[in-house]
Formats: C-alpha cells, structure tokens, sequence
C-alpha cells in the first residue's frame, strides 16, 4: 500500500533550520509530484512547496521561499523541506502529499488534488 512517512520535525529556536524527510513507498515515486503543506492548529493546511516529478521544476510560495527549499531524490524516495531561518509562526504539523502526474515539469499547489498524505510531523519553533 501507499505510504508517506515524514521525519525531523522537532524543537528549534528562531533562526534556527530543521530538515524534513519523506519517505514514499508502494507506489512509483517519479510518477509522481510532491508538495509540502503544514497547519497550525484551528487553521487551514496551507501550500508551502512543490517539485515535480522529475525535480525539475519546483516551487515554494512567497511567504517561504528563500527560508525553505524542497528537493527530492528519486533513487531513494525521498523528498525533503529544508527550513532555515525558523520562525514561531513556523510551528505547525508540516505534510508532504503526492499526486499522479504525467508532465514532467508539474508542480501542484492545490491540496485538494493530493491523492497521497503522511501522518505529518510537528514543528515548533520558539522564540
């Protein structure tokens, strides 16, 4: 079956970095985009960043990019988030999800789409 395990959440102080890991198994994993999201607690879970399937073409929202960079490694299966400059508004549960796609440079936003969630990991950022 289907299965996105993230990993690395944990404490850091503000300006500090973490790295996010997910691992993807029972399913093709260069068939298909990757995107990270996170939600704080009574909030929405919001977009962070997307690759395509290749790694090609990625793509980090506004509010993120130049802190957090997605990156994947098809040959293990993996995709990762590598925070730097946290901030508490950085605390939250963070997910990666997948979702099939044939273009090589897809990159999805949308997490209505994502076929495919981890359990997520939990970030806390202190001051």
């Amino acid at each position: 079956q289907v299965q996105l395990v993230e990993s690395g959440g944990g404490l850091a102080q503000a300006g500090g970095s973490l790295r996010l890991s997910c691992a993807a198994s029972g399913y093709t994993f260069n068939n298909y985009a990757v995107g990270w999201f996170r939600q704080a607690p009574g909030k929405e879970r919001d977009f962070l960043a997307c690759s395509s399937r290749t790694g090609v073409f990625t793509y980090a929202k506004d509010s993120v990019k130049g802190r957090f960079t997605i990156s994947r490694d098809n040959a293990k299966n993996t995709v990762y988030l590598q925070m730097n400059n946290l901030r508490p508004d950085d605390t939250a549960v963070y997910y990666c999800g997948a979702v099939f796609r044939v273009g090589s440079t897809d990159c999805v936003t949308n997490r209505n789409l994502y076929s495919y969630w981890g359990q997520g990991t939990q970030v806390t950022v202190s001051s």
